[in-house]
Formats: C-alpha cells, sequence, structure tokens
C-alpha cells in the first residue's frame, strides 16, 4: 500500500516560511458541534453507555474540548475517555461495563497514522476487537457530515490566509479525517489559499510539520497555528 504521506516529502517550497494551520477550532468554530452533536452522541450509542449517557458526555467533552487532549486524534482520545469513564463512582455503582481498550490500546502502539483507512484494512484482516471502534468512527463520520454544514470560517479568515499567501506556503494539517477537511475548505472556498490539506491517513500533526517543512525552509523557518 502505498503512502499517503509521500505527497508531504515530496512538497517544494515556493515561499520564504512554511505556515501550518489547523482546521477545527482554527479555522472553522466547529469543534462544540462535532463533538456535542456528532462525537459524543456515537460514543454512547456504539459503546452501550446509554444508562451513564450523562457521565459519558462529560467525559467525552473534558477530554475533547475542556483539557489538555483538546484536538486529539479520536482514537487516542477514544481509550481516555473510556478508562476516565470506567474509574467515574456514579459509573461504578450502576454497574455498567465500559468496553476495555486493550485492542485499540495495541493499534494505536503499532500504527504510525491513525485512520479511518488503517482501522479498516485493520479489521478487514481480522481484527475483530476493533470492529466496535470501525462502528463508531463511521457512525461518527456520517453525523458529521450530516450535521456540520454551514459553518462559516472564524470572521478574517480569509484575509489573514491572504496575507499569509503572500510569504508563506501555508499547509491545512488536522487530525480531522481528509474527506471531511476537504469538503469542509470546498464549501466555503478557502481551500485555494493553501497549497495541500492534510489529515489524519497522512499521520500526526507533528509529522505533517516534520515531512512538509523540517529543512526545507532557509535557517529552519517554519511555523503552526
Amino acid at each position: 500500500m502505498s503512502d499517503p504521506a509521500q505527497i508531504l516529502r515530496d512538497f517544494k517550497p515556493t515561499r520564504e516560511f512554511f505556515i501550518g494551520i489547523d482546521s477545527d477550532g482554527c479555522i472553522f468554530d466547529s469543534m462544540e458541534i462535532k463533538h456535542k452533536e456528532c462525537f459524543a452522541p456515537m460514543f454512547i450509542k456504539h459503546f452501550e453507555l446509554q444508562a451513564v449517557s450523562k457521565y459519558a458526555r462529560e467525559v467525552w467533552e473534558f477530554v475533547n474540548l475542556y483539557s489538555k487532549t483538546r484536538g486529539a486524534n479520536r482514537f487516542p482520545a477514544l481509550v481516555r475517555a473510556l478508562n476516565l469513564l470506567r474509574e467515574r463512582p456514579p459509573v461504578k455503582t450502576r454497574g455498567v461495563k465500559v468496553p476495555d481498550t486493550k485492542a485499540l490500546d495495541e493499534w494505536i502502539a503499532r500504527e504510525t497514522k491513525l485512520g479511518n483507512a488503517t482501522l479498516n484494512a485493520e479489521v478487514k484482516n481480522g481484527n475483530r476487537g476493533l470492529e466496535q471502534v470501525k462502528r463508531w468512527s463511521d457512525a461518527v463520520n456520517a453525523q458529521i457530515e450530516d450535521i456540520v454544514k454551514g459553518v462559516p470560517p472564524f470572521p478574517l479568515v480569509r484575509e489573514c490566509l491572504d496575507k499569509i499567501n503572500q510569504k508563506a506556503d501555508a499547509m491545512c494539517i488536522s487530525q480531522t479525517p481528509a474527506e471531511a477537511l476537504k469538503r469542509e475548505w470546498a464549501e466555503h472556498g478557502i481551500d485555494k489559499f493553501v497549497k495541500m490539506i492534510a489529515g489524519q491517513e497522512m499521520g500526526t500533526k507533528t509529522e505533517h510539520i516534520k515531512f512538509a517543512a523540517v529543512g526545507k525552509y532557509a535557517n529552519g523557518v517554519g511555523t503552526a497555528l
């Protein structure tokens, strides 16, 4: 299977500087709607947490919106949310069985590109321990496509991107699936402002910057927003 990150390694500078820009929460004010209306409901549904839905929602929002792991890849975020939920006293007293993360932990430890494509391949190759995770991730993507529409960029985003383009190569770097990123940027006509849109399939945000920019700009010039 070809490496989806190769296009980043092959990228050649056209400006003096490089600027990597995240999407959710940086370009679009979409973190709240995605996590509250898409991720959290599917977390409750697909991991059978209906009996503790209040606490499951609180944990999901804490991990993904209100703590230091805000903006993390969905799969490590899922591990943290399940493990925190399992330790909550109200969950224990209700006798709700929170699924373990053994199969997910093992996959995260050896997979460098945590995305739907690699997850799908893992399940197709017989990893039954990740079937529930795949159902959840697929459902989240369907919810986002159905619900997250008409969320414009923050005010002055276009003006900022235009100024950035005058001096720097701009690139979207995100842990959102590339398909969703391309759809959202194209919906609002701002995809023309970036050289490339890199999603979770191409690695972590740190790897995006490393592959696309490190060693390619004079004096190591580059930054990320």
